[in-house]
């Protein structure tokens, strides 16, 4: 049987890796480690199809040092500890640690993450883990502490041209065909810059063509052939951020109906409610924010509850968090706002702190004239006192814009009457 285009297609050395050019370009820090011949243990943090499982084999094979995979999704502590004793044993103190590589490790429990850690530790295995989702959230506070994490970005409209193109050219079975890539829109589309979706998309196109003898690629060929052949609900890869996509921007667009539908289609596909818990949390403080600051507290509350009820009960508080935040008012000026001092942090680096606001722990620093000249607010009436709290080079910088809702209007009266 032969493989998959996706498999056909994976690189074997870093020169023909695609994409993730800040970690594996010249003088990037895992190609430093890599030519170096020592990596240290390191999570990958991406969407899927960037490349994650194809690096670790890559350095593996580079290292020419052995190499053990455990998925997540079927492995349990017992195989943890079997991969660990062999590691032990087929090892010469003069060689490299062998590498473990363990995907979706955000899927492992905390006592299989345990069973990792005396062997992180001892430098018994070198750890390479692969998530697509946030490891702060799902892989255990001393096993982190153990590992450097590196994020993958999703892949760049001119890496996917490239990877498709290669595909056409180089491949063993599309190279006998004559296609001609005419129109590259809808490939690119479904793609949602995951590689593996791509070359899924482009055999699937080409297989459905059968014997043709020439093949013509256009938007509306793949359209076609997607539709004749729907993708599933995929919650390790696939559609899986097509449909939480789907489900944030309905309840952005305050369409419960929309947000609904979406969350039965997680629901239906085994999606884990935590993962949709934590989506509604984020789209609470996005999209909802100062219009509603409430809807934080309920999207807190319905992940609290799905936390400690599961499924099938907690669709019902997924529901409910689901309908509030679809039905309020909404506002992001708060994450304008993070945004736009970020970049000002960007633009200005490290500017020095106004005396008036610094600590003054000590003698020396109280000479210096630290806190001098600090106005403490609730001397003041209503608490309030007109001083300068950002640094003098950006000191008429605003960064904070209220929207037009009722709850933030209130707020930016008071602000304006306060600092006019």
């Amino acid at each position: 049987m032969a493989q998959p285009l996706a498999e056909r297609m994976r690189p074997t050395s870093l020169d023909n890796y695609i994409g993730q050019q800040h970690l594996v370009g010249p003088n990037a820090v895992l190609r430093q480690m890599i030519e170096g011949g020592r990596i240290s243990s390191f999570i990958l943090w991406g969407p899927p199809g960037v490349g994650k499982t194809t690096l670790a084999q890559i350095i593996a094979h580079r290292l020419e040092t052995p190499f053990y995979t455990l998925s997540a999704v079927t492995s349990g502590v017992k195989d943890v500890r079997e991969v660990i004793e062999k590691a032990q044993k087929g090892r010469f103190f003069s060689e490299a640690a062998p590498i473990l590589f363990i995907d979706e490790i955000h899927r492992f429990s905390k006592s299989q993450q345990d069973s990792l850690l005396g062997a992180v530790e001892k430098g018994i295995v070198t750890l390479i883990g692969a998530t697509t989702e946030n490891p702060s959230f799902e892989v255990i506070r001393p096993l982190l502490s153990r590992c450097q994490l590196y994020v993958l970005k999703s892949l760049e409209k001119d890496d996917l041209l490239k990877l498709v193109q290669r595909a056409i050219a180089e491949d063993i079975v599309l190279k006998e065909k004559k296609i001609q890539l005419a129109e590259t829109g809808a490939l690119l589309r479904y793609s949602g810059g995951d590689a593996r979706k791509l070359l899924n998309v482009l055999e699937l196109v080409v297989e459905a063509e059968g014997n043709s003898p020439q093949i013509v690629i256009n938007d509306e060929l793949v359209v076609r052939r997607l539709q004749q052949n729907p993708l599933a609900y995929d919650k390790d890869g696939e559609m899986h951020y097509d449909i939480i996509s789907a489900f944030i921007k309905s309840i952005r667009g305050s369409d419960p109906q929309g947000a609904l539908y979406w969350l039965a289609r997680m629901i239906a596909g085994g999606e884990d409610p935590k993962f949709i818990a934590r989506r509604l949390v984020i789209s609470a403080a996005e999209d909802i924010g100062l219009a509603n600051p409430n809807a934080l507290l309920l999207a807190n509350a319905a992940f609290d509850a799905v936390t400690k009820i599961g499924w099938p009960e907690g669709r019902i508080p997924l529901a409910e968090a689901t309908v509030y935040l679809a039905t309020s008012k909404k506002s992001n000026s708060a994450y304008e706002g993070i945004n736009k001092a970020l970049q000002l942090v960007e633009q200005t680096g490290n500017l020095p702190v106004p005396l008036h606001l610094r600590n003054a722990p000590t003698k020396l620093m109280s000479d210096l004239g630290y806190h001098d000249g600090y106005l403490y607010p609730h001397d003041y009436p209503e608490n309030f006192v007109r001083q300068q709290y950002l640094p003098d080079e950006i000191k008429d910088v605003r960064l904070w814009k209220p929207q037009n809702n009722e709850a933030e209007q209130k707020v930016a009266e008071r602000m304006k009457r306060w600092w006019e």
